[in-house]
């Protein structure tokens, strides 16, 4: 289950064009060649990695200070207010022209992930995968390590995972709307997006409170 949620959040982020493609086709088509496409690619996937990845490591060092029920509430609340701040707002940050280089592409990739809470969104998942490693090495090591140790191993594990499948469904989006579709469709792409992604958002808090 996490790994599914963990993976289709991945591809989510991906086709999201707020997440990085419209960059990236954009920069294609200034450029007037494929190479600006293809050139975003990496920039916008370690943008996006270091965003999930920060909010994954402040996750793991709270953990060995606060109880994971504390953590696990103030995710949830903090879930559920930034989704009702985007259903509230949606439109997204602007960022400069459209020359940039490579560590503006970064940090425009950093900050359009943060912005959607795609870290946050996370986090429940790795702690449960770090929950059930718990209890597995507990039925065959009486000399189990604590939870927290399992953390960054499931975060590490769980941001490669979470990061290729964002790179892999953002380089066939921006391929194929560069190649075949244009721009013409992104205004409704966009809202209906983004509007899913904020339900989804608070979804997701209301979930962890419940179960």
């Amino acid at each position: 289950m996490e790994w599914n949620a963990v993976l289709f959040l991945g591809a989510y982020h991906g086709i999201n064009p707020g997440m990085g493609w419209l960059f990236a086709v954009a920069l294609g088509m200034q450029q007037g060649s494929s190479r600006g496409v293809w050139r975003a690619m990496p920039p916008l996937a370690l943008g996006h990695a270091a965003a999930v990845g920060v909010v994954l490591l402040i996750a793991g060092l709270a953990q060995r200070v606060v109880p994971l029920p504390m953590i696990k509430l103030a995710v949830a609340c903090m879930l559920v207010a930034f989704g009702l701040y985007r259903l509230w707002r949606h439109r997204h940050p602007a960022f400069g022209g459209m020359q940039v280089g490579f560590c503006a592409l970064t940090v425009w990739s950093f900050l359009m992930a943060s912005a959607h809470g795609a870290g946050l969104m996370v986090v429940p998942f790795v702690m449960n995968m770090s929950d059930h490693a718990f209890a597995a090495s507990l039925g065959h090591d009486h000399h189990a390590v604590v939870p927290s140790a399992s953390l960054p191993w499931a975060g590490a594990l769980a941001l490669s995972v979470h990061t290729l499948a964002y790179l892999l469904v953002l380089a066939l989006s921006a391929w194929i709307v560069y190649r075949k579709l244009g721009l013409a469709l992104l205004r409704t792409a966009w809202f209906n997006l983004d509007l899913i992604w904020a339900g989804a958002l608070v979804t997701t808090g209301i979930l962890i409170v419940c179960f």
